[in-house]
């Protein structure tokens, strides 16, 4: 594979356009080599060099000027990507960054009192924002620099030094920690042990002597709790880490308090808590968290507004479904869809989608919710690679569904092959189990539809599916269960799933 198309392909459609027109930034000409060669590495044919040179160099091939082009061409990709980086960034890092290289500039020019202003405030920024590795950068600066007129006391910049020190050590510490923990959690996860996640985390936090940093650094407390919080949703254990992450906010809440370089970190946290608690099936108290979460990103969060506030409506509408608010939870999606302001990447717009098709078929808006799906016109390689394996397996399966309810019984069984093919590796997976049973208990469904109500295809739908108490259950497999379950009934798919949410299976 060729490493720099593989680099191009990473970028979503906006970010491939902005950096067409980026290559031409310089000069506009009519012909540029660099941006023809950019065309054809995005397209999904892959060529050899040898095809490359000589579409672009037809009446004289040159392997020289070639993988010169290509350094131009991965020069603008990485220009392009600093950028962008810089204008995403959350953390104060770019910013410390301009201002250190406008004092560094400066201090060239010999303009020392400005380039002293600069930099103090370079540190103050980088202070605030606990960016420990910058600030080390600027102190060796501010004491390289110390014989200026315009310099502070050299004996306090050494003292703030070595502060600064002991903080970037247990950011180091930290971050060994941080692997640590992710490699014995895949380990558990892998050998299909009990997870015990907070016994884990807590053994390496003691070695490294890190259990009180938890509480006060919240970049370090939002670190831990996601690499646990992917352990959770690889084994659906959402019941332990429930009271686990939030005792863990509170701790911090209480004690310390998140300044405003810490927002970003809070709001992650009530969003993980109000996540849990839905999948938890704990509606109310979920919309709770989502509450204060609204309230912080609208307050000293609103710098993180735009990234949020699609997670925000998400989640709010998943919780009203469950609150027989399915109305309202369309009303806030289709407001989000095609009425907010506020910028959707593509990875939000796809999740809106799917979402806005399950509530229009929880109203039994099945022709509403088919053209909802028919519209996301993308392969499933691009929808794997932007949204991700489990992602395209859901809305597959939603989309057979559909087509049973639609009544086209023969595309519901091309369907289902089709699936069978592209998921086998997963459907032969412990996890995915009742997966593959679903599906062929809709092929019974499709071969004898008289039956779907027997008492023999009750018995046989028991005996395919594995679900323990409701309790234990993921609130995702029960929505497919309730499908089902409605079916053998003969009765409204909503009104069941409702039920199934206030019952035990």
């Amino acid at each position: 594979m060729d490493d720099l198309k593989i680099t191009l392909e990473t970028l979503g459609e906006e970010d491939r356009r902005e950096l067409g027109i980026f290559i031409q930034r310089q000069k506009k000409k009519k012909s540029r080599k660099d941006l023809t060669l950019y065309k054809l590495l995005l397209q999904e044919k892959q060529y050899t060099p040898e095809q490359l040179i000589a579409r672009l160099y037809p009446e004289d091939p040159n392997p020289v000027a070639y993988y010169a082009l290509r350094k131009r061409l991965t020069r603008h990709l990485t220009d392009f990507i600093m950028l962008k980086r810089m204008e995403e960034d959350s953390t104060a890092a770019s910013s410390i960054m301009g201002l250190l290289s406008l004092a560094r500039y400066l201090f060239d020019a010999r303009v020392e009192r400005l380039a002293w202003h600069y930099l103090n405030k370079a540190e103050k920024l980088a202070a605030t924002n606990e960016q420990y590795d910058l600030l080390n950068t600027i102190y060796n600066l501010q004491i390289e620099k110390a014989d200026s007129a315009y310099a502070g006391n050299l004996e306090e910049i050494i003292t703030r030094r070595n502060e600064n020190k002991l903080a970037a050590d247990e950011v180091e510490r930290a971050n060994i920690a941080s692997s640590l923990i992710s490699q014995r959690l895949q380990a558990v996860r892998r050998q299909g042990s009990d997870l015990h996640f907070d016994r884990i985390i807590q053994d390496v936090l003691s070695s490294y002597n890190l259990t009180e940093a938890v509480s006060k650094r919240p970049q370090l407390l939002y670190k831990l709790m996601s690499i646990a919080r992917s352990a959770v949703l690889a084994r659906k254990d959402f019941l332990t880490f429930e009271p686990y992450i939030i005792s863990q906010y509170q701790e911090t809440e209480q004690k310390y308090g998140f300044i405003k370089a810490h927002q970003y970190y809070k709001l992650s946290l009530l969003y993980m808590i109000a996540h849990v608690l839905y999948r938890n099936k704990k509606f109310v108290e979920s919309i709770h968290y989502l509450a204060l979460l609204h309230n912080s990103m609208s307050g000293d969060g609103k710098n993180h507004f735009a990234t949020f506030y699609p997670r925000y409506i998400f989640l709010m509408v998943a919780n009203l479904v469950f609150l027989r608010n399915n109305t309202e939870a369309i009303g806030l999606m289709e407001k989000l869809l095609y009425k907010s302001k506020v910028h959707l990447s593509q990875r939000d717009q796809l999740t809106a989608l799917l979402g806005l098709s399950f509530n229009y078929f929880a109203q039994g808006a099945f022709g509403k919710a088919n053209r909802v799906l028919l519209g996301i016109k993308r392969s499933d390689k691009w929808l794997e690679q932007t949204m991700g394996r489990e992602w395209v397996l859901k809305k597959k399966m939603g989309e057979l569904i559909l087509q049973y309810e639609l009544g086209n019984e023969d595309l519901v069984l091309n369907k289902i092959r089709s699936f069978e093919r592209t998921f086998k590796d997963l459907l032969q997976q412990t996890a995915y189990y009742n997966v593959k049973q679903y599906l062929q208990l809709i092929k019974h469904m499709v071969d004898q539809p008289e039956l779907v109500a027997s008492e023999a295809f009750f018995q046989q739908v028991e005996q395919s599916l594995e679900f323990e108490s409701f309790e234990n259950t993921d609130i995702q497999a029960m929505s497919f269960y309730a499908w089902l379950k409605a079916k053998m009934l003969r009765r409204p798919y909503y009104d069941v799933l409702l039920e199934l949410a206030q019952s035990n299976l």
